[in-house]
């Protein structure tokens, strides 16, 4: 589904990504691992469209990423990637439910089709009770459930978390690491996941480990 060849990429002098060559199965999960420095983030950005890359290509179903700009890219990204950030991201003085239905919003779809998909991805995740609740009045584990069901709600062909459990407790993490799973089994999407947690890396399909911006090894995890 998703073929980058040879991403180069610079800031200043510093080379951060050295020619990355990486494929993506529909449906698959993937860890990217390492050490802080190598490039992993990096590579996240560019395969979602938060970054460009300096040299290379980012192809999904045969359209070229890299040659979007503006407003096609825009919308394309928002309609076809999710992304799940560390800190969640979460808007403060908006509700959980207004939180999620925000890339629906942006897409201009049907106010009351969105409200109703985005109850029905609460329900699934378990904070259905929560809707009406600021971020600053959930817990950790209930904003990153949130800022899931937010990535989920355009149904993306492809989820990039970057670091998804880093700011969570082991018991809220290892529910969030599980829930992927559960998603990925549902409805069918790729996952892309950064990570420093060696027990959700080693859930993933395929394990890739990243040294100095270039991709060293890989893993098929069974």
């Amino acid at each position: 589904m998703l073929h980058a060849k040879g991403i180069q990429k610079y800031y200043g002098d510093l080379h951060v990504l050295k020619g990355v060559d990486i494929h993506i199965d529909a449906g698959e999960v993937i860890s990217i691992v390492g050490a802080s420095g190598a490039g992993k983030s990096t590579l996240l950005h560019i395969l979602g469209t938060l970054d460009l890359p300096d040299q290379g290509e980012v192809m999904v179903d045969q359209k070229n990423l890299v040659k979007l700009k503006g407003d096609q890219l825009a919308a394309y990204r928002n309609k076809e990637i999710g992304f799940i950030f560390q800190f969640h991201n979460l808007l403060p003085e908006f509700t959980a439910l207004e939180n999620i239905m925000i890339p629906g919003m942006i897409a201009k779809r049907d106010s009351g089709e969105l409200e109703k998909r985005a109850l029905e991805l609460a329900a699934l995740l378990g904070i259905e009770g929560r809707m009406q609740h600021k971020p600053s009045e959930l817990s950790g584990g209930e904003q990153q459930r949130v800022a899931v069901a937010r990535a989920l709600i355009n149904d993306p062909k492809i989820i990039f978390a970057d670091e998804p459990s880093g700011n969570l407790d082991s018991q809220s993490a290892e529910a969030l690491h599980e829930l992927f799973f559960t998603l990925r089994k549902k409805f069918g999407q790729s996952f892309v996941i950064v990570t420093h947690n060696k027990e959700l890396a080693q859930m993933a399909d395929r394990m890739l480990t990243m040294q100095d911006g270039l991709i060293v090894q890989q893993d098929t995890v069974i």
